[in-house]
């Protein structure tokens, strides 16, 4: 099948969460801007599933409705499929996204008060899920080494001996930088969650969503221990631009972690998702792969553009290589802004709508995060922009 990569889905007046942000950020955007911040996608959905949801209607009763053999058969096919994850049914707990799930594994895994590490500039609503739940945020900082986001072990080690610190909030593949880790560098952190009893709750969100030539490793996968303290959360929501079906499945293979796990989500009155998420998960897990791909391509081919446009007219940003995501991680520091003077060029002067880095902490200044999930023509045009308001 042919599928059109090229249409920017003009979402205003939807309620789409970017576009009502770019417009309060500037009010005067013209017809034809779109923002490249909040990590959902303005391409038409799979047709497969959007032709799929329509079928479905045709004679639907939207009642309280759970899981059937269908849907989870395409689940843990589509573990098997794309990652080679033995999953069973049994291991598989239903939430309403990964972010109430990361919320509701930290309740079930540490007390008040407790330290949870995170390895920052990190997913935002991580500090969120932390301090919100009155535990508290241990930070350890990624490091650059030779151009490369990595682990700072020491650190992470030294930080993980404190018996106040009982959890790792841990993204993989990581958002904001892009990084896919490599198996040695999993194992590394799993002997300090090891010798240090921490339990693992595994934000793999965006683990469909590699580069050519990029392998992914789930945590729990690594050994028998890994599995047995790790919470793995997943969704069909970045992969397949699902994120308002409000769809997740969170894998737990220790019964003990998973009855802790869903007595605490119980008690937020969750039971079962809505009606035509379950519709729409098991249509993309068994008829859209083909869209995945095409997708994957057009992110990997962006991101060419961006590192190519950006050496050649503004050589002082750093542009990280893109190994997962469809999110591209940029250093502005060499241009030597304040994050206010850079939101404001970028916002008021380029009508660029980046997700900007102080967002993912104060590691994170200085940088941005841009959506790639895009035309190329937005993207070349958004480059332009940018270049220009920078006097490049």
């Amino acid at each position: 099948m042919t599928y059109d990569f090229e249409t920017v889905v003009d979402r205003t007046g939807t309620g789409a969460s970017k576009w009502q942000h770019m417009l309060t950020a500037n009010p005067d955007v013209p017809a034809g801007i779109s923002p490249f911040s909040v990590a959902d996608i303005d391409l038409k959905l799979a047709p497969e599933i959007l032709d799929g949801l329509r079928d479905h209607l045709g004679d639907v009763v939207l009642g309280y409705t759970v899981a059937t053999d269908d849907y989870w058969d395409a689940v843990t096919g589509w573990f098997r499929q794309r990652h080679g994850w033995a999953v069973d049914r049994e291991q598989i707990v239903l939430a309403p996204g990964v972010v109430p799930a990361f919320n509701t594994a930290v309740r079930a895994v540490t007390a008040p008060g407790d330290g949870v590490i995170v390895q920052t500039p990190a997913y935002y609503p991580f500090f969120g899920a932390i301090e919100g739940n009155d535990r508290v945020v241990v930070r350890n900082q990624l490091v650059l080494q030779d151009g490369r986001w990595r682990f700072d072990l020491d650190d992470l080690a030294a930080k993980a001996a404190d018996p106040r610190t009982t959890a790792l909030l841990f993204c993989s593949p990581h958002n904001p930088t892009g990084r896919v880790w490599e198996r040695e560098e999993l194992e590394a952190v799993w002997r300090i969650a090891r010798d240090n009893d921490l339990t693992v709750i595994s934000d793999e969100i965006h683990f469909d969503l590699l580069m050519p030539g990029i392998q992914h490793t789930v945590f729990s996968t690594l050994n028998e221990d890994a599995a047995a303290r790790t919470i793995v959360c997943t969704a069909p929501s970045k992969t397949f631009n699902l994120a308002g079906m409000a769809t997740s499945n969170i894998v737990i293979p220790n019964p003990e972690l998973r009855e802790k796990y869903a007595a605490e989500q119980g008690r937020t009155g969750f039971f079962t998702l809505n009606a035509l998420g379950f519709q729409a998960c098991r249509l993309a897990y068994t008829k859209a792969e083909g869209w995945l791909d095409g997708l994957i391509d057009l992110v990997h081919g962006n991101h060419e553009l961006v590192r190519s446009f950006l050496a050649e007219r503004m050589p002082e940003v750093i542009v990280y290589d893109l190994e997962g995501t469809y999110l591209q991680w940029m250093d502005f520091r060499a241009l030597d802004c304040t994050h206010e003077e850079l939101k404001r060029i970028h916002e008021q002067e380029a009508l660029v709508f980046f997700d900007e880095g102080a967002m993912f902490g104060p590691e994170g200044e200085g940088f941005e995060r841009m959506n790639l999930a895009a035309p190329r023509h937005a993207i070349a045009a958004a480059l332009e922009r940018l270049a220009q308001a920078h006097g490049r």
